[in-house]
């Protein structure tokens, strides 16, 4: 079995996912991560001292790493703004990739990252783990079962308890570095949508706007960016008492999509970044019935399939969700199915084409709500790009 040398672009907050891969008993090892942030990256490597007995090689320069480690495979789990230069470099390079979603800010990005991987022939997978996470798999199998009858419509009501901390408070309040939270929050949900209709969204219209943030007070000045609180703090309630926010506040915290996807479903997303509780809930109705889900981690899938006079929480059956921890236990599923395309054994749930579709979806529902609501056609992907498989 040929060992897997890996290595990391970001490698705190989101860069811990790869700690999932480093299993040096099975042939894989992180040997190296890249971080502007020296002290983090001085973290970075002590975690791996202390839970490895690891020495790994830290970077403040991707290029460099690229240079010195001969790596078998990358993750880029950089801020939303580096992903595009970032994963061209690495295709370009000959890396595999393992890209965080979402995979660029435009479409224009997207296709870009896609077209240099088919002409390197370089292996790439997008990290929309939501496609590991126990309820939704349960959800998919219910649907694929037959259980609802044919689907016809997809709701997903998304509430984000903690969108002045994660969202508010830095770089991700600004258009030029997110675009919208449609892509850094929204990627997820629009491609889980697609991936319970089996479809991906043909014309988007939207509606929302900037409702609460920018009327609150924001920070002044250069500040470092240790000292910025973006934990998620429950005593940061009500939203209307809390400070220092991002000086720039662009992206809207309110979000309505409608969607209608290429096979004639209908798809609804509505996202609020200040809610008092945290919870995605998706509604899926067929010709039959419909299937609810309540929680994420854990939880039920309420499955509605007999006519009754009104409405109830509870469903004719009842599907537990056991509590996976973390993102439901995905994140370990994820970086398997990553070492299985690496490998060659497997391939991957979430694929760069949906991946794809997901930041087109957003940005297009951006554009309406910024256009006053005009509906906007999604261009299909060349035929080139669609057909080829990107884990081969």
């Amino acid at each position: 079995m040929k060992r897997l040398r890996l290595g990391i672009i970001g490698a705190g907050g989101r860069g811990t996912l790869a700690d999932h891969a480093h299993c040096p008993e099975q042939g894989v090892e992180v040997v190296a991560g890249v971080d502007l942030d020296t002290e983090l990256l001085e973290r970075f490597r002590q975690r791996y001292r202390e839970r490895f007995g690891a020495e790994v090689r830290g970077y403040c320069d991707y290029r460099e790493m690229f240079e010195r480690e001969a790596l078998d495979g990358v993750f880029i789990t950089s801020p939303d703004f580096c992903h595009e230069e970032q994963a061209v470099a690495a295709l370009k390079a000959g890396i595999p990739v393992y890209l965080e979603k979402p995979m660029a800010l435009s479409i224009a990005g997207c296709d870009r990252i896609l077209q240099t991987a088919r002409e390197c022939h370089t292996r790439l997978m997008l990290g929309h783990n939501m496609r590991y996470m126990p309820f939704v798999l349960k959800m998919k199998e219910l649907i694929d079962s037959g259980a609802i009858g044919e689907v016809k419509a997809v709701w997903c009501r998304h509430f984000i308890a903690y969108g002045g901390d994660a969202y508010f408070r830095d770089w991700h309040a600004e258009r030029d570095k997110a675009n919208s939270l449609l892509l850094q929050k929204g990627a997820h949900d629009l491609d889980v949508i697609h991936f319970l209709a089996g479809s991906y969204t043909r014309r988007v219209h939207g509606m929302g706007g900037l409702t609460l943030y920018d009327r609150l007070p924001r920070r002044e000045g250069e500040v470092p960016k240790k000292e910025i609180d973006v934990s998620f703090n429950v005593e940061h309630w009500p939203p209307e008492r809390q400070s220092g926010f991002n000086p720039k506040i662009e992206v809207e915290d309110l979000n309505m999509l409608n969607l209608q996807l290429g096979n004639g479903v209908f798809g609804c997303y509505l996202q609020c970044h200040y809610t008092p509780d945290a919870c995605r809930n998706y509604t899926v109705i067929g010709t039959r019935g419909r299937l609810e889900n309540y929680g994420e981690a854990g939880g039920t899938i309420e499955l509605f399939d007999t006519r009754r006079a009104s409405f109830r929480m509870e469903g004719d059956a009842t599907f537990r969700i056991p509590d996976g921890g973390l993102h439901g236990g995905a994140d370990p599923r994820i970086v398997h199915d990553f070492i299985g395309m690496l490998r060659g054994e497997s391939v991957p749930t979430s694929t760069p084409q949906a991946a794809r579709y997901s930041v087109a979806t957003g940005c297009l529902g951006a554009e309406s709500i910024r256009s006053g609501g005009l509906p906007f056609e999604v261009p299909p992907l060349p035929e080139e790009l669609e057909q080829y498989h990107y884990w081969e």
